[in-house]
């Protein structure tokens, strides 16, 4: 079987001296681990598939205790999905696109991104080399640091977390390291320009907020 070569959105692959990204992969479903491939189907489709009918429940106005249910029924899942991701991982190492398929892979990576914290700072030293490797989105990789970042209260990198103001409710983007160059480091790990990815986003108005959203932080510690 010949090589298929996999384009996702406006994805490619750089690789220079200055700058360092995976966005695509070449794949060879001949080589796929297949013993593998339904119980990364199952850690797919669990993954999404429960937080999709969350996220329809929330937009359909759902009662709080339907919603809470789910959430818990996600927890749950989770809880089952990572001891499974956890034997692949251990026996395996990390499973790229050319290893068992884009969602398959992208499955284990959505596992430890909803994971605890400990786990997270358990993996992140795989996802990276991973990513220099070739076998895993360098925005996948941007993503768990900010969220490593925020949970260890540390500025985060790429902009992609929010957190929610316990008393108000409302969502504010998480505090990031030098806004003035945030496109640049985005464009570096193959993510959108942040007006793009968060369409009310007003780096003015953001720099003029910051020390509100430090604040409403360090409340909530």
């Amino acid at each position: 079987m010949k090589p298929t070569i996999i384009f996702l959105i406006c994805f490619f692959i750089v690789r220079t001296a200055v700058q360092s990204q995976v966005i695509s992969f070449e794949i060879d479903e001949s080589k796929f681990k297949t013993e593998l491939l339904p119980t990364l189907d199952t850690l797919y489709n669990e993954d999404q598939s429960f937080r999709n009918r969350y996220f329809e429940l929330i937009t359909d106005k759902a009662s709080q205790t339907v919603i809470d249910s789910m959430r818990t029924i996600i927890k749950q899942k989770d809880s089952i999905n990572l001891v499974k991701a956890n034997k692949i991982l251990n026996q395996y190492g990390w499973l790229g696109p050319q290893d068992v398929g884009m969602n398959r892979s992208q499955a284990l990576f959505l596992v430890i991104q909803h994971a605890d914290l400990k786990t997270q700072q358990k993996y992140l030293p795989m996802i990276e080399k991973a990513e220099r490797e070739g076998k895993i989105l360098s925005s996948n990789l941007a993503i768990l640091q900010d969220r490593i970042a925020m949970r260890e209260g540390r500025k985060q990198v790429y902009g992609s977390q929010e957190f929610k103001d316990k008393t108000t409710g409302m969502s504010y983007r998480y505090p990031i390291i030098d806004p003035d160059k945030l496109d640049e480091r985005r464009k570096s790990m193959g993510l959108q320009p942040m007006k793009d990815y968060d369409i009310n986003w007003d780096i003015n108005d953001y720099k003029k907020k910051l020390p509100e959203i430090e604040k409403i932080i360090k409340e909530q510690k």
